[in-house]
């Protein structure tokens, strides 16, 4: 990914997370997907207090990527910050971004310093994901 896209992203990341509707935990999170031409789609996790109905961050901007008709998902840009750390996506995403590139790059980036902390593709991290294929 060209490395002007790859800051927008991130910097679009850290602000969207201000987005996020999390009563419930306090645990605000900012997503940023670009696709293979750089385009960006941005998402934040939005919770209910029926717990189940709540959707992470990642989910919410493959979800608007998908909206407009993009699903050549190159990377997910994560913004979040808990005990002082970015923190992985939870398994959920990980399935549902595994079915649209499970070689995508996963990229963490702490909310609060605005530094990439972690990057490496989504198959490290879910090495055995389900599929019908």
């Amino acid at each position: 990914m060209d490395r002007k896209i790859l800051d927008q992203a991130v910097r679009k990341a850290v602000e969207i997370r201000n987005n996020a509707h999390a009563p419930y935990s306090k645990f605000k999170v900012g997503a940023v997907i670009v696709t293979g031409s750089g385009e960006m789609f941005a998402g934040v996790n939005v919770e209910n207090s029926s717990y189940g109905a709540t959707v992470c961050a990642e989910r919410t901007a493959l979800f608007s990527a998908v909206t407009q008709g993009r699903k050549d998902i190159e990377a997910v840009i994560i913004a979040s910050e808990l005990e002082g750390k970015a923190v992985f996506p939870c398994g959920m995403c990980r399935q549902v971004l595994a079915d649209f590139n499970p070689e995508m790059r996963v990229i963490l980036v702490n909310a609060v310093t605005g530094l990439i902390e972690k990057e490496m593709s989504l198959s490290e991290i879910f090495p055995e994901h389900f599929t019908l294929r």
